[in-house]
């Protein structure tokens, strides 16, 4: 029996709400697999902890987190108490970076049963590959002077290593799936990073001739996730880039709380981190009205990462099947709150496995 151990930390707003409806899920997974138990350790840190403490985690928080096979992370943020640079630095940021995770992983995909914005959305399947430690999203830069002489730095820093890394990522990726790799570049406006950037991917693709490859300018590729999303397969992007992409995966999906994420570490030297990609929506905190689908998608990375894919797909069979069925919460176009939708999803999934 395998017993994995799970740092759990619910965050702001709706993932007090979410990550308990996640780990409902993965309960029934555990009690229906006898080969695969999990223990959770909670813990309290977000913009509650920082107002107490002035902190969003405490200082030996990544020591307290190494030993864990997974954290699995709600929402962060609470914009009217804590700025934003406070709360994700402190929390969100600090992990990823802290633990290396340098890959982020973000699907989306078509569900039978959900309107999406898109008129004829063509069952598409994508998942995005961003590279998630560096590019235009790096800390080097800074500002001097003050009023009209003011200036601001913001460097993006791209590394060989990284570069190379996510690529390679992205391309055994495509080798489980459709076999297709889209590059996403801008080497027609940015004019050291993305030649670069095409240039590694050139040399990358060398190594996966069976893989089908293409490389598209972002402003073409955004426009194309609206109008043509079931010809991609798996694309690979910049950090920014890849946040921008995710954002329009949400959208077409039908609700950005549909959407999960996982930050990988791909040497297996530190814990990877499950999140969703939604945030802390606090307008809705606290009413039973937060869609736990994102959440309970990013616990199903989190047994594809374990090396369950096949329970994996039943917990992803089961949101469908909920779907499909009509429970939905105002979001997606339903009335049914977040208890409801998981109870439902707990159900299907009892009944699959």
């Amino acid at each position: 029996m395998e017993k994995k151990k799970i740092a759990v930390i619910p965050g702001d707003g709706i993932g007090k709400e979410v990550v308990p409806a996640a780990l409902k899920v993965l309960e029934v997974v555990s009690q229906l697999n006898e080969d695969l138990q999990f223990d959770f350790t909670e813990f309290p840190w977000g913009s509650e902890f920082y107002l107490k403490t002035g902190e969003m985690m405490p200082k030996d928080g990544l020591e307290t987190l190494r030993d864990f096979d997974a954290v699995f992370l709600g929402a962060v943020g609470d914009p009217e108490r804590v700025p934003d640079h406070i709360s994700l630095w402190g929390l969100l940021i600090q992990i990823r970076r802290g633990f290396q995770q340098t890959i982020n992983l973000r699907p989306a995909r078509y569900f039978q049963g959900l309107d999406s914005p898109l008129k004829n959305p063509n069952g598409f399947d994508i998942v995005v590959v961003r590279e998630n430690s560096e590019g235009e999203y790096s800390d080097s830069g800074g500002r001097i002077h003050h009023g009209e002489d003011e200036i601001v730095i913001q460097n993006a820093i791209f590394t060989r290593k990284r570069t190379e890394s996510v690529m390679r990522y992205a391309f055994q990726l495509a080798e489980k799936r459709r076999k297709s790799v889209t590059s996403a570049t801008k080497s027609n406006g940015l004019v050291h990073s993305m030649p670069f950037w095409d240039e590694v991917f050139a040399e990358v693709s060398e190594d996966f001739t069976h893989i089908n490859t293409k490389k598209i300018h972002i402003d073409a590729l955004a426009a194309m996730f609206v109008t043509n999303p079931e010809s991609f397969d798996v694309v690979v992007a910049s950090n920014l880039f890849g946040d921008i992409l995710t954002d329009i995966g949400g959208a077409i999906m039908g609700s950005i709380g549909m959407a999960p994420s996982a930050n990988i570490n791909v040497t297996g030297e530190y814990p990877s981190m499950f999140e969703p990609v939604h945030g802390s929506a606090p307008d809705i905190a606290g009413k039973n009205r937060a869609n736990p689908i994102g959440q309970i998608w990013t616990a199903k990375m989190m047994l594809d990462h374990f090396g369950k894919q096949a329970l994996g797909e039943e917990v992803l069979q089961a949101i469908e099947n909920v779907t499909k069925q009509g429970c939905k919460t105002p979001d997606i176009g339903g009335s049914c709150s977040t208890t409801e939708v998981t109870d439902e999803i707990c159900r299907n999934l009892q009944n699959l496995i």
